[in-house]
């Protein structure tokens, strides 16, 4: 098992019960990404955690396919999907690197708080452009460790090659590596907003309706 599979399986429980850092701004990015949402929608969200936000956004689309390479995490999201009732949500144990996209087969792809765990964060993202139907929405929000805590941004290098189980993969991107990240593709960013410099980097970008 990788180490971070590790490391998210082990802190599964107390990242369930832990509040969110920042509701106010948790809610406006879930009132922003909800104004985009139609009822035939098919949204896929990896690293999708315990699976709060898919839950929330199940009553407004057809179907959500959501995947985390953390079994625990999962159990606990499949848990919360039952008690609350909510049917149109799929939840598997996987990565957005090894698991099965068909080209051009989605409407909405949720990335949040995720790319920066990745070890190759491009390749992700080119992946979901792939996956996406013309004119459809990659919604991303990230830590942009390298602005936010830049002592950090100094030791994950390190801590990554170490491998430690106790730690998850760190990339200490900024903000500008980001975005160049998520447009290198063909992505356009139609919306960028960040609470405070040191709050995650919110973006909706959107494959464009008629690729050249």
């Amino acid at each position: 098992m990788p180490a971070s599979a590790v490391f998210w399986d082990r802190t599964a429980e107390r990242y369930a019960a832990s509040p969110i850092a920042d509701e106010a701004a948790y809610q406006t990015k879930v009132a922003a990404t909800q104004q985009l949402l139609r009822p035939d929608m098919e949204l896929f969200e990896f690293g999708c955690g315990t699976g709060s936000t898919a839950l929330l956004h199940a009553p407004h689309v057809r179907h959500i396919r959501a995947v985390d390479f953390s079994a625990r995490m999962i159990e606990i999201a499949e848990n919360k999907a039952r008690t609350a009732g909510i049917t149109n949500v799929s939840f598997e144990q996987g990565a957005i690197e090894t698991v099965d996209l068909k080209p051009q087969s989605l409407d909405m792809v949720l990335a949040l708080s995720v790319l920066h765990l990745l070890p190759n964060k491009s390749a992700a993202i080119a992946k979901v452009f792939a996956a996406l139907k013309p004119g459809g929405y990659f919604v991303s929000s990230t830590a942009c460790i390298r602005e936010m805590v830049p002592a950090l941004g100094l030791v994950a290098p390190l801590a990554n090659r170490l491998n430690l189980s106790f730690l998850p993969y760190l990339d200490a991107m900024s903000s500008r590596q980001l975005l160049d990240a998520i447009t290198q593709p063909g992505f356009i960013a139609e919306h960028q907003w960040q609470p405070t410099r040191k709050a995650a980097l919110f973006v909706i970008a959107r494959k464009p309706a008629h690729l050249a």
